[in-house]
């Protein structure tokens, strides 16, 4: 979910318009907008490269007043099992009675074994699921600005080779700021998968 505060970037077709925080990039998009931007007008997040879609009706006051989280508190959920307080939700699992019997003979009780087991999961899996959504966000981001591109297949395959120099070969007749960005999120993607490996 995005925020006024989500890092995010903007282009007019292939011109950057903006990047930094979702607040100040709508902002100069609704200027360019209002400018007669040539348009498409397109808004990525800067680390998924997800589209970021935004009502540009009214004045730049209303377009800054939608990003803005609603207001005023939610009716109290029904209480369940759980500790709400500490942030602990109760949910069903399902496990093999082996299973059940292995987490009886551990010390703290079920539910803290299962916790330190995705807790040490998640730290172990990190650097390979960065390096995935590192991944997806190159694809994504060349796939919504570079598919018409000349040499867009050629450098799809560089990039998911690791042919940094081929990669930076092909891209380098492309518009300079998409090139840029692209790059920028290649590099992330292969250092990030370099990191992965190790």
């Amino acid at each position: 979910m995005s925020t006024p505060a989500t890092t995010c970037i903007a282009f007019d077709h292939h011109r950057l318009i903006a990047s930094g925080a979702l607040a100040v990039v709508a902002a100069a998009a609704k200027q360019a907008l209002d400018a007669g931007a040539a348009g498409p007008v397109l808004i990525f997040d800067d680390h998924s490269s997800h589209q970021i879609e935004l009502d540009f009706r009214g004045t730049p006051q209303d377009v800054q007043a939608r990003l803005a989280p609603p207001t005023g508190k939610l009716a109290p959920a029904s209480r369940g099992p759980g500790r709400p307080k500490l942030g602990v939700t109760a949910r069903e699992i399902t496990l093999l009675p082996r299973h059940w019997e292995w987490l009886a003979q551990q010390p703290g009780g079920a539910s803290a074994v299962l916790r330190r087991l995705v807790e040490q999961a998640s730290r172990n899996g990190a650097p390979k699921q960065r390096a995935r959504l590192a991944m997806e966000s190159v694809e994504r981001f060349m796939l919504a600005m570079t598919g018409d591109f000349s040499g867009h297949e050629e450098a799809s395959r560089a990039f998911y080779r690791g042919e940094r120099a081929r990669f930076a070969a092909l891209t380098e007749p492309w518009p300079v700021d998409v090139r840029d960005h692209l790059r920028r999120l290649a590099t992330t993607a292969w250092d990030a998968g370099t990191g992965a490996d190790g």
